[in-house]
């Protein structure tokens, strides 16, 4: 019995893959639950902390600290960003993104070591990465965010990408043999 990716599913009577690689859909609940929770902590980094929601002005909003160029393309020109405008469409991207990087764990999984915490953190960094390197090419560079502010910002990035690839990890590897 296989489940549509060519690995075994050792006593699956249940629906659960005991070993290999998780089902299709395991790993598509995996990247739905992953993008929730990265939707979540930049929700409760950026924006509860940072101040990015309209009407507020937080961490990285504040007029003494913030470049004038960041707060005007988030808080004045229009159009405003599409977080702030229509943000279930960006939201729903972040969850496409969740599943992008659940694919992509399905498939590197098999060579990394066991573990939660070991497989969470090398997907972590993977998401990282991305959200890193548009930070510095755009809020960075482009509108030249300064320093500490971007320091705090890809820590806030760092802290959306671990909670999306720990749970993440957890549901896809849930049931799976040790």
């Amino acid at each position: 019995m296989t489940d549509g990716a060519g690995s075994m599913l050792a006593g699956a009577t249940d629906g659960r893959a005991t070993s290999g690689t998780p089902t299709l859909a395991r790993t598509l609940a995996a990247g739905c639950a992953g993008g929730l929770a990265f939707v979540l902590a930049t929700f409760l980094t950026f924006g509860l902390l940072g101040g990015s929601r309209r009407g507020h002005q937080g961490l990285l909003f504040d007029p003494d600290t913030q470049s004038p160029k960041v707060i005007a393309v988030w808080k004045a020109l229009d159009p405003l960003p599409r977080i702030i405008e229509t943000p279930v469409l960006v939201l729903a991207g972040l969850i496409v993104f969740g599943v992008c990087y659940a694919l992509l764990y399905r498939s590197v999984a098999p060579a990394w070591p066991r573990g939660l915490h070991q497989r969470s953190w090398r997907l972590a960094l993977a998401v990282w990465l991305g959200a890193a390197f548009s930070e510095f090419m755009g809020p960075f560079n482009v509108l030249h965010e300064p320093p500490s502010l971007a320091v705090l910002s890809l820590g806030f990035w760092a802290v959306a990408a671990l909670a999306e690839a720990y749970l993440l990890v957890f549901v896809a590897d849930r049931g799976r043999a040790s």
